[in-house]
C-alpha cells in the first residue's frame, strides 16, 4: 500500500514513527510539499497523511486509489470533506493531543505579562537594579492571578483546560455564550458582559462566520483597562490593526500565537509593534515534544483502526 506523509517538517524532526512504518511499510515521508507537487505525490497512494497541506476536490478526484486521509491536527478545513465523502475516502483527525501544551503556554504568557517579567529583565540587563537605592526595583506593576477574572471564549477541550488551571490559581472563571448563539444557559455569560468583566480573555473558539473578526476596535474599547487578551486559537478572530492601536494606547496587553496568514510572509501590524505589553509567538503553543508525539500516536491509532475495519476519529 503506497502511503505518503506530505509535510513532516510541521511535526519536527525528533519523533518516533516506527509504529507508523510498521503499519505502512511503503510510507514515503516528505518534509515539505508545495502546492504544485501535491498531485504527483498522492498519485497512486492509498494513504495520505498531512498536517496542513490542502487537498481539494480536484486533487481528490485525480487520486482514485486514495482510501484514507489522516490528519495530525483537529482542524479539517484543509480537506474538501464533501469531495472525500463522494469518493468514499475516510478522513480522520486527532483530538485532545495538545491540551496540556496549549494550557501551559497560555499561563506562561499570562504570568509573564502580569508579573512584567520582560520589562524587569530588561531593567536588570540595563544595570538599573545594580544602581538602585533599595534592595529591590519596583518600576512596573505586579499583579496576582487570584485577584483576576478569567474569561473563556470557546469552552471545548482547550477552553476547559484553561478554565481548570485558572480556577486552580484562584481566578474567578466566566464562560462566554457561543458567538452567534447568545445562549446564557448552563452558567454562561453574554459576550458583551464578558468583555466588561474579564481581566483576562483567552480565545479557544473555531474560526467561522460567527467568529471572524470577533475582536476589533469596539471590543477592545469595551474591555477593562489593563485587561489581557490571549489568542492561541485562530488569527482571524482578531483584527490585528485594531489590536495594535489598543496596545499603543496602553489600554490592554496581549499574547498572540496565531496570525491571519501563516507564515506571515506579507507581514502583519503586530510584527512591527515593539511595546512590552505584547508577546508574539510563531504558532507553537501546541508544539511541546510530548504533544507532537501524542499527535503521531493518535494518527497511528487512527490508521490501525481503519485497517481493522473500525471507525476512530472519523470526520468522513
Amino acid at each position: 500500500m503506497k502511503a505518503v506523509f506530505l509535510d513532516w517538517a510541521t511535526m519536527g524532526p525528533d519523533l518516533d514513527i516506527e509504529h507508523m512504518r510498521a503499519l505502512l511499510p511503503e510510507l514515503e515521508v516528505f518534509g515539505v510539499t508545495e502546492a504544485h507537487e501535491v498531485a504527483a505525490r498522492i498519485q497512486g497512494a492509498q494513504f495520505v497523511l498531512t498536517n496542513k497541506v490542502r487537498l481539494s476536490d480536484e486533487l481528490l478526484r485525480d487520486a482514485p486509489e486514495l482510501r484514507f486521509i489522516g490528519l495530525t491536527a483537529t482542524g479539517t478545513d484543509n480537506v474538501d470533506l464533501e469531495a472525500a465523502a463522494r469518493q468514499g475516502i475516510a478522513v480522520c483527525n486527532i483530538r485532545a493531543y495538545c491540551t496540556e501544551s496549549v494550557v501551559e503556554h497560555v499561563f506562561a504568557c499570562l504570568l509573564s505579562l502580569v508579573r512584567n517579567l520582560g520589562p524587569y529583565t530588561a531593567d536588570v540587563r540595563a544595570g538599573e537594579w545594580q544602581t538602585s537605592a533599595d534592595f529591590c526595583l519596583l518600576k512596573h506593576p505586579v499583579r496576582e492571578l487570584s485577584a483576576m477574572t478569567l474569561g473563556i471564549v470557546g469552552h471545548g477541550e482547550l477552553g476547559k483546560g484553561v478554565a481548570r488551571i485558572g480556577a486552580a490559581f484562584g481566578m474567578d472563571v466566566i464562560i462566554a455564550a457561543r458567538p452567534g448563539n447568545g445562549d446564557t444557559s448552563a452558567g454562561r455569560v453574554a459576550f458583551d458582559e464578558l468583555l466588561t468583566r474579564a481581566d483576562v480573555i483567552s480565545l479557544h473558539c473555531p474560526l467561522n462566520d460567527d467568529t471572524r473578526g470577533l475582536f476589533g476596535t469596539d471590543e477592545f474599547r469595551r474591555m477593562k483597562n489593563g485587561a489581557i487578551l490571549i489568542n492561541t486559537a485562530r488569527g482571524g478572530l482578531v483584527d490585528s490593526a485594531a489590536l495594535v492601536e489598543a496596545l499603543r494606547d496602553g489600554r490592554i496587553a496581549a499574547a498572540v500565537d496565531v496570525l491571519p496568514e501563516e507564515p506571515p510572509a506579507r507581514g502583519n501590524a503586530l510584527l512591527d509593534y515593539e511595546g512590552s505589553n505584547l508577546i508574539v509567538t510563531p504558532h507553537m503553543a501546541w508544539a511541546s515534544n510530548e504533544a507532537r508525539q501524542a499527535a503521531i500516536d493518535e494518527l497511528v491509532a487512527n490508521i490501525n483502526a481503519f485497517l481493522d475495519g473500525r471507525e476512530r476519529n472519523r470526520v468522513v
